[in-house]
């Protein structure tokens, strides 16, 4: 396949979905991403959507791997494909790993997306305190008044809770924005 659309990648999930079958879903992605020339969306994109579908059938060790081709591949995505690979890595309890790749994410560029996308992988494995640090630096990185910013005010407000924090004027500007 040359070309990938956007429309060729939903039909897809619409069939997977369907079907219940992440499993051929990941296949196909891989056989896309192989063969991909050109598209809509970028080849390291159709990569982490592959990682993705693969996680779901409980093959971490498959997923890490397109996570880090993806990251490789250097193509645009909405998310770095690096908080996916610490993501796998946490799951695959290789924490030190894991704490490396998120240390690396944060001494480079990244977008309110991948803020997000670490605090709640954060929150998942038990890291607060570190993820009310990608949850606030996130929020402030995002124009006043977008879904990314109520998204990370809203993680950030649960962490906040969950840590015993008062609530601040972050806190209060969610209360506006509701």
């Amino acid at each position: 396949m040359a070309h990938v659309t956007h429309e060729q990648l939903d039909r897809l999930l619409d069939q997977a979905l369907l079907l219940d079958d992440h499993g051929a879903l990941a296949r196909r992605l891989d056989t896309l991403a192989r063969l991909y020339e050109s598209g809509e969306m970028s080849r390291a994109a159709i990569l982490v959507m592959a990682a993705e579908e693969w996680r779901q059938t409980g093959q971490a060790e498959v997923a890490l791997d397109r996570f880090r081709e993806a990251a490789r591949d250097g193509g645009e995505v909405l998310v770095d494909p690096r908080s996916g690979i610490a993501d796998t890595l946490f799951e695959l309890d290789r924490l030190d790993e894991a704490r490396e790749v998120i240390a690396e994410i944060r001494d480079s560029v990244w977008n309110p997306a991948t803020a997000l996308t670490v605090a709640e992988t954060l929150v998942a494995y038990g890291d607060l305190a570190g993820a009310h640090e990608w949850a606030t630096e996130g929020a402030a990185a995002c124009p006043p008044d977008t879904t990314m910013r109520e998204a990370l005010l809203r993680t950030r407000y649960r962490i906040r809770v969950d840590l015993g924090l008062p609530e601040d004027d972050l806190d209060a500007s969610l209360d506006i924005a509701r």
